[in-house]
């Protein structure tokens, strides 16, 4: 699964204008093959920086993301309710256990085996 995070300052005068943007974009994504979610909201700290998280089943399904006429759209618009740069970050969230084992790569997870005791059952313990 892929994991996008952005922030997006916008300009006090044009917010309603980049709330409907950001509206139309949501509706819009959330109806792409491979999308799970895609939400903007509003900054707690600052109601003048929406935030987006979307996620994605795949790499290939967000590509597909950035090829459609709606955010053809959107960028198009954009620039003109952006007060400042727009800062992203992608993440690749993985389960260890769909790794495939031809990998000459060592992805091996460590287990905390610290507490067991009678009754519990080992955990995995992901170190970053």
């Amino acid at each position: 699964m892929i994991i996008v995070h952005g922030k997006f300052p916008i300009k006090q005068a044009f917010r309603e204008e980049a709330l409907k943007l950001m509206q139309r974009m949501s509706v819009a994504s959330r109806e792409e093959f491979g999308c799970i979610s895609y939400e903007f909201y509003v900054g707690l700290s600052d109601p003048n920086t929406l935030l987006l998280f979307q996620e994605w089943d795949s790499v290939d399904a967000l590509q597909d993301h950035f090829d459609t006429a709606h955010m053809e759209e959107f960028l198009k618009v954009l620039p003109d309710v952006l007060d400042g740069e727009v800062a992203t970050r992608r993440y690749e969230v993985r389960n260890p256990n769909d790794i495939s084992s031809g990998s000459n790569e060592d992805r091996s997870v460590p287990v905390d085996r610290s507490d067991q005791s009678e009754g519990r059952h080992s955990r995995q313990k992901i170190i970053h």
